[in-house]
């Protein structure tokens, strides 16, 4: 995959995560009262992990070629972070 390439794939995984946030926010409402809690803290750590792969994709734009490899691996490792978390997070609350 080239760059241009990989900077859209990028930009769709960002949007899709801003997406399930905003899923994972209604769901809260759904939450049992013995997990709320839980929730809330797994989300705000999911919100940081979201924010810093939006970092990470910023870099990715700005990024220089003798540095591209670098930027997209902790873009890629960011992602999958995020990946994890939401997965973990979906579990309380189904």
């Amino acid at each position: 995959m080239n760059r241009e390439e990989y900077k859209k794939e990028a930009k769709s995984t960002v949007d899709e995560v801003f997406d399930k946030i905003n899923e994972l926010e209604a769901k809260k409402e759904n939450a049992k009262t013995e997990v709320k809690a839980s929730y809330d803290e797994k989300l705000a750590e999911l919100k940081a992990k979201r924010d810093e792969m939006q970092n990470k994709y910023e870099d990715l734009l700005t990024s220089s070629e003798d540095k591209w490899d670098e930027v997209k691996n902790t873009f890629d490792n960011a992602s999958n972070s995020f990946k994890q978390g939401f997965s973990e997070l979906t579990t309380l609350v189904k």
